[in-house]
């Protein structure tokens, strides 16, 4: 008798018997909705100065569970926004293990309207959609990443080893789109060019703009080397800066070949991305939305900053399709 033969035999049956072989033999599915189970969330609520600049930057800060340093996912509110802005974002990305960095950006955040005449709140806004805020808003993100830097190596920081600052991506949503466009490598005019931080290497836009100022989107998008993620809704309308949904869709197609994606959600406004509705709006929110944007952007980070094959098998077949309402459109190139 064979003694290996008697072995390769009696085990698998011994398994079976057991009901343990296809526990062994087939893992979990990828599934960027799952999340584990957490005691307490860890929020930190922590405020840079930008020494150069003579600005506070106030941060909000969502940390996994684990201790070891984690992929970092930076977030820019939209215009009258702030830090505590898309919570649901935060909330999820840490518990799949980033750490989730929301900013908010003085001069365009919600100092500009709160507290102020319900007549005055619209000039204001429109007033703080500036260039000048512009800038300072990419400014905020590279001295937010330069601060993560000194946390790493500080001894005795509470935020010591906590960031894995190889591997960054950035997102926001409407002005937070714009500001994280330029530092994922959209080319501005100018004699600067370029407004991109080598240290990003995943973007996601929420509410994406197409240039202005007569600039052709592929003289604008043309030379962007990163992964891109767009979301938008077929209402994805602005009060502010005249971009409507027909503009947004404008970006894809003008963005090179690898790496990119394009969501638009049938019947989504503008908050459709945000926590709650604005002034305004028109549509009733859809629950699914929150879902999708979840799913997406969770695989996103996970096939291109966690480099997860699962993930990005996810993402390139089948996952998208099976969460989108028969309306909503899905590409990639």
């Amino acid at each position: 008798m064979n003694p290996l033969r008697t072995l390769q035999t009696t085990v698998p049956a011994l398994l079976l018997a057991g009901g343990l072989l296809p526990v062994l033999a087939q893992p979990a599915p990828y599934d960027p909705l799952a999340a584990p189970s957490r005691k307490a969330d860890d929020v930190r609520d922590v405020t840079i100065r930008d020494g150069s600049r003579n600005r506070e930057i106030p941060l909000r800060i969502y940390l996994p569970e684990t201790p070891s340093p984690a992929p970092v996912v930076l977030f820019s509110h939209g215009l009258g926004g702030s830090r505590e802005g898309s919570a649901y974002l935060g909330r999820h990305w840490a518990d799949r293990g980033y750490a989730a960095v929301f900013l908010q950006h003085p001069g365009s955040d919600e100092a500009v309207w709160k507290g102020q005449p319900r007549a005055l709140r619209m000039t204001r806004m429109k007033r703080a959609a500036s260039a000048e805020n512009f800038l300072l808003r990419v400014q905020d993100v590279t001295a937010v990443l330069d601060e993560m830097e000194r946390w790493n190596r500080a001894e005795g920081h509470p935020l010591r080893g906590r960031f894995d600052l190889r591997r960054v991506g950035v997102a926001g949503h409407s002005f937070g789109a714009v500001t994280a466009q330029a530092l994922g490598g959209q080319s501005h005019p100018g004699p600067r060019g370029s407004y991109a931080d080598p240290r990003i290497q995943a973007a996601v836009l929420m509410s994406p703009s197409a240039p202005r100022l007569g600039v052709a989107p592929e003289k604008a998008f043309g030379s962007v080397t990163i992964p891109w993620l767009l979301m938008t809704g077929t209402r994805d309308d602005s009060l502010i800066g005249g971009a409507d949904a027909a503009s947004r869709r404008k970006v894809f197609p003008a963005l090179p070949p690898g790496g990119k994606y394009e969501l638009v959600l049938s019947g989504a406004e503008h908050s459709a991305f945000a926590d709650r509705a604005l002034p305004g709006d028109r549509e009733k929110r859809n629950p699914n939305h929150h879902r999708v944007v979840l799913a997406l952007t969770t695989a996103f980070w996970d096939a291109y900053l966690s480099e997860d094959p699962a993930a990005r098998a996810w993402l390139d077949g089948g996952g998208p399709p099976s969460l989108l309402e028969k309306d909503d459109l899905w590409q990639r190139k």
